[in-house]
């Protein structure tokens, strides 16, 4: 049977996460191996608005597979939230002949997927974000190398803690979740984790780990804060007036989104990519790719945002267990 679709369109939006590249790739050489041509939107939902397109081939996304960010650059845009924007967006893509569009991003970018798709638009969504918080999928790319670049900051970190015998706080990304302090909590071993999802209790979420640690012989300390689970230099203050402690506050920032992205995220993008390509050849339309038990699959935009994510019971039983001890 002859494939319809004759041309697509990929972009990224929001906030940048390791592995995008990857996807891209796999998306432009996925489409290659079907016949279908394929077109880069500069600048996420904004570039499309505007036309700032550049064409993508086998050979205009070698080399790219290694390097974090997104070569197609992302941004927000405040236009497109309206409905005349959309409309602009819709016409664009009936001006190129795009056939669908793959978004790479977060919660936001599929539900700019969702609006455009009203205008007779195929979208596909990948699911790209350090936080791990897209509710339908298990995985989203970025999320493995913004832990382990955490994970590295907070080992050379605890070296000096050690050496000075002193308190460090360090405040990670999540401002709505708290799956990547967690994660990283557990992975350097911290002495308490604060995340979004629970309510910050200072006496019994740091003061008491930091007693029950200090009581079994420790003398350095590492809190691990989500960013919206609490201020990481309010803290800091807080344990020097409690507990007469010296904190050390580090606040690692935008550095968890740059860097050559892991093995891991190499592979899920592209496998997420290539299925993106597949399903939008199939006819399909208001999708999300999504990471099942390491199955990849897709199901319906609508359903997908409308499921709930919490954190991982079992993994923070076993941070309480080691916290504090």
């Amino acid at each position: 049977m002859e494939n319809k679709v004759k041309r697509i369109g990929v972009l990224t939006s929001g906030g940048d996460a390791p592995g995008m590249n990857a996807a891209i790739r796999a998306v432009a050489r996925t489409a290659a191996k079907l016949g279908i041509e394929c077109v880069g939107i500069r600048r996420g939902w904004a570039g499309l608005i505007a036309g700032d397109i550049t064409l993508l081939d086998s050979s205009s996304v070698s080399h790219i597979i290694n390097r974090g960010g997104t070569m197609l650059y992302t941004a927000r845009s405040d236009e497109f939230r309206t409905q005349a924007g959309q409309q602009k967006a819709a016409g664009t893509c009936k001006l190129l002949g795009l056939d669908g569009i793959v978004a790479i991003g977060g919660d936001g970018t599929f539900r700019g997927a969702q609006d455009l798709s009203k205008y007779g638009v195929a979208v596909v969504g990948i699911p790209g974000t350090i936080d791990n918080d897209i509710v339908c999928t298990d995985y989203t790319i970025g999320f493995d190398t913004a832990a382990n670049t955490a994970v590295e900051c907070i080992d050379r970190l605890r070296d000096t803690m050690q050496s000075h015998e002193r308190c460090s706080v360090v405040e990670v990304m999540g401002r709505h979740a708290g799956y990547l302090a967690l994660y990283v909590g557990m992975s350097v071993g911290a002495t308490a984790v604060l995340v979004p999802e629970k309510e910050f209790n200072f006496e019994e979420d740091v003061a008491e780990k930091i007693r029950r640690s200090r009581l079994n012989g420790k003398t350095n300390f590492m809190i691990v804060v989500a960013e919206g689970a609490a201020s990481a230099v309010d803290v800091g203050k807080q344990i020097e007036k409690e507990l007469g402690l010296d904190p050390r506050v580090t606040i690692l920032g935008h550095i968890q989104r740059g860097g050559c992205p892991t093995a891991k995220d190499r592979v899920m993008a592209t496998r997420m990519g290539y299925e993106a390509v597949r399903v939008l050849a199939e006819g399909k339309t208001n999708r999300v790719i999504c990471a099942d038990d390491d199955v990849i699959r897709d199901v319906d935009i609508d359903e997908g945002l409308a499921m709930k994510k919490t954190l991982n019971a079992e993994e923070y039983a076993v941070m309480e267990a080691m916290s504090g001890l």
